[in-house]
């Protein structure tokens, strides 16, 4: 069994919360730690019985949190070497016992639950997603993505659920006010997943059984909920995969908390 919600997904800041039924963990602390707190109160989770906190990578919209939170509870903190790197200087002291590294690509243990970190393509020291599997259940993040890549494809199939960036409209993306530099920088293959990208990933994905989806790290100033949504409806339409298919797509909010998922099939 998995239950997932995400706290808060967008370019000011990213968390997610997974279950195992019995102790929680967090994927990212790109808040305050007063707002992941709140966060988790609204949840009925109580931040001291959190297992730890998985980090992607070292960018502040995904760490702002992580060192408060683990000196205030005593929390396990979780990147790759890369990673640590990094981010060790941003994020303060960490207690040398909560200073956990993993291997990219190598599959760890959270409670009742089995992490994998895989390689992203994003500009970042070691970036990586994250799939978290249980006996029969399986949920991905897949965001910070600056282009799918066959092998990623290959760590989120068979997902019950893909969390998945649809950072920005390309088109909202070149009129908009941002520098050139951080227009390329976005559009780069080391930047951020567009709602084109985003939906053609969808397709595929849904040609392949996959059912659920959360659309992740959308722009406050390049994107829009229902620009993300209707971009991906049409391409669903256009390969004509709606008729008798249920397929379900959401929103991870920027400023608030979304659905509570669990998937248990045993």
């Amino acid at each position: 069994m998995i239950k997932f919600c995400s706290l808060v997904s967008g370019s000011a800041g990213n968390s997610y919360v997974f279950s195992d039924g019995l102790q929680p963990f967090l994927v990212d602390a790109g808040l305050s730690g007063k707002q992941i707190e709140l966060r988790l109160e609204e949840l009925d989770i109580d931040p001291r019985t959190l297992s730890g906190i998985l980090i992607t990578h070292e960018h502040i919209d995904h760490i702002k949190g992580a060192g408060i939170l683990s000196r205030r509870y005593d929390l396990p903190v979780y990147a790759n070497q890369g990673t640590w790197r990094a981010m060790e200087e941003k994020i303060g002291k960490v207690a040398e016992k909560n200073r956990k590294t993993f291997k990219t690509n190598e599959v760890f243990p959270m409670g009742g639950l089995s992490i994998k970190p895989y390689k992203t393509s994003h500009d970042a020291a070691e970036s990586v997603g994250f799939t978290v599997s249980a006996k029969h259940e399986k949920i991905s993040i897949a965001t910070d993505i600056g282009c799918m890549t066959p092998a990623i494809l290959e760590e989120i199939m068979g997902s019950d659920l893909v969390v998945l960036e649809a950072n920005h409209d390309v088109e909202v993306l070149k009129a908009g006010s941002y520098p050139y530099s951080l227009k390329r920088r976005i559009l780069s293959d080391e930047g951020h997943l567009s709602n084109d990208a985003a939906g053609d990933c969808i397709c595929y994905l849904v040609e392949n059984h996959v059912e659920n989806f959360i659309l992740a790290h959308l722009s406050e100033e390049n994107n829009f909920p229902e620009l993300a949504l209707s971009t991906i409806q049409g391409k669903l339409q256009e390969r004509k995969l709606l008729g008798g298919k249920k397929i379900n797509v959401d929103i991870a909010f920027r400023n608030r908390i979304g659905r509570v998922y669990e998937f248990d099939k045993s």
